[in-house]
């Protein structure tokens, strides 16, 4: 055998002819057959003589080199040096062949599997199939893990936390620990953070990527019922009858009573445990309809909670309060889809009779603002959908703010 491998090597193991070998292992990599011609362009001197020894002839002119590799195929057979041929000798001179379509295959299955929990979930909440999509198209969660291995761990950790969202108000910390042993799995900078803040502003109708700030996070965690602490989550309301017997009522009927906005902190809901009475409550999504009313009405006002665009944990609390108190609700917000989407979270949780916040109401109101994103279902008035996805504008709440007062006056 040491012979045949001194003459291998004498007769494919020169570097001038190291290209041929090359080329012939990366096709049997490829599982492609050894036949055919392989080019060399721009060869060396060297390289040509080399093949012309191989070969027994003269290669041609001009720069580029073109050789057979079915003739050096029969040539390693015809000279001994390998019974098996080119592809034996490939073997020896380099190693084994990698077989790269059963790697391809293998890590392509084990990717698959990486996905398994994440996408059985998805399949059970169609809600979240967009943002799905949208990680398959920015291979982000290939980017934020080291192999297919790492992917499942992070994907199983991130189907636990969306297996609780939306939540009904739980701290970040809370929910991480919960759900991946891990207080701090969670924190803004961590790869599971990252894609959980995504599908949790997929679940709110908001853009997957969003904005980076942390008010914005803050704003799309408190959108599916996660606060990161319980002093920045806030409330804004006007008019909330309060009482005399806890901290939270004392200010509510001190605010009522002067005809000013109160603000509370979720901190202060959840130390609020008796529900609050109210009637009929009004809800806006913008803060300048509360200051408006202020403004206009004072102590006149009735009940009136703003939602501050996507609901707060604050919000959320304060609405359940006022709900398991016997309140019922009426709701504006702006005509667009961000709108409707919060609105329909509001719908969903407490129920409301629409506000101004019907088909008529939005056709009344001119506007020439581009209405964009998906189009959403209006249960509390379906023909508003379709009078939106027709007329393609969009309202905002302050185009109608006359009105939404003069509805606060006559109570």
């Amino acid at each position: 055998m040491t012979g045949e491998n001194d003459r291998l090597l004498r007769l494919l193991g020169g570097e001038e002819i190291a290209w041929l070998v090359e080329r012939a292992r990366r096709r049997m990599e490829q599982g492609k057959p050894l036949i055919g011609t392989v080019t060399l362009t721009a060869a060396t001197p060297a390289q040509r003589r080399a093949v012309e020894v191989l070969l027994g002839r003269r290669a041609g002119a001009g720069t580029s080199l073109s050789v057979s590799l079915g003739d050096v195929d029969h040539i390693v057979r015809s000279s001994g040096v390998a019974a098996g041929g080119l592809a034996e000798a490939v073997v020896r001179l380099r190693g084994p062949i990698r077989d790269l379509a059963g790697e391809k295959a293998a890590l392509a299955s084990a990717w698959t599997r990486a996905f398994a929990r994440i996408d059985a979930l998805v399949t059970a909440r169609p809600e979240l199939a967009g943002w799905r999509s949208w990680l398959e198209a920015t291979g982000l969660v290939r980017r934020l893990a080291a192999d297919p291995e790492d992917a499942r761990a992070l994907l199983d950790r991130l189907t636990a936390v969306l297996d609780r969202l939306p939540s009904r108000g739980v701290p970040l910390g809370r929910l991480a620990a919960e759900t991946c042993a891990d207080a701090h799995a969670l924190d803004e900078g961590r790869p599971l953070a990252t894609l959980a803040l995504s599908a949790a502003r997929a679940l709110a109708g908001l853009p997957y990527a969003g904005e980076g700030g942390a008010d914005a996070r803050r704003a799309a965690w408190a959108a599916v019922g996660v606060h990161l602490d319980d002093l920045s989550s806030l409330v804004l309301c006007l008019g909330l009858p309060g009482d005399d017997r806890t901290p939270t009522g004392r200010m509510l009927s001190a605010a009522t009573a002067a005809g000013e906005p109160c603000v509370l902190t979720l901190r202060q809901l959840h130390r609020h445990e008796t529900p609050l009475t109210a009637g009929l409550v009004r809800i806006c999504e913008n803060p300048v309809v509360i200051a408006a009313a202020a403004d206009e009405l004072g102590p006149a006002c009735p009940p009136l909670v703003c939602g501050g665009g996507s609901p707060s944990a604050a919000v959320w609390r304060l609405l359940d309060l006022l709900a398991s108190g016997g309140a019922t609700f009426a709701y504006h917000g702006d005509f667009d889809w961000g709108g409707i989407a919060i609105a329909t979270a509001v719908n969903e949780r407490i129920g409301f009779v629409p506000w101004r916040y019907d088909a008529s109401s939005y056709e009344a109101v001119p506007s020439s603002a581009p209405l964009t994103g998906r189009p959403r279902p209006t249960p509390w008035a379906p023909e508003l959908s379709k009078a939106m996805t027709h007329r393609g504008v969009r309202v905002e709440e302050e185009l109608v703010l006359a009105d939404l007062l003069a509805d606060l006056a006559s109570r």
